[in-house]
């Protein structure tokens, strides 16, 4: 065990790649200027939701995600970001990685709505 946070639902602890999950999507649901503190911190991604679903879009989406992980997640070494759209205003983004601690493949989705 490298890592040990709080699950922010349960508040149980939360180790490793179960943190590692939680907070990529905490980076990725969080709008950019939200966080008095951190302004740059989060995605685009609640900038980009209610644009047409299209292959630009999904371009831009994947590009969003990687900027913002590889900017605020040092414990994963990303190898494939892939959009799922879903219906009207939701989509789904799959990410594939590595735990850079120890290597490990990891893979988890996060919904956006």
């Amino acid at each position: 065990m490298r890592y040990l946070g709080m699950n922010r639902q349960t508040g149980e602890p939360l180790t490793d790649i179960d943190h590692l999950r939680q907070s990529v999507s905490d980076i990725l649901l969080t709008p950019i200027g939200s966080r008095l503190a951190r302004r740059q911190y989060g995605s685009l991604l609640s900038a980009l939701i209610d644009a047409p679903q299209n292959p630009a879009l999904r371009l831009q989406l994947m590009a969003a995600c990687y900027t913002a992980i590889q900017q605020w997640e040092p414990r994963i070494s990303l190898t494939a970001i892939a959009v799922v759209p879903g219906e009207a205003g939701q989509m789904q983004i799959d990410i594939r990685g590595h735990y850079t601690p120890d290597r490990d493949p990891v893979a988890f989705s996060v919904s956006v709505r």
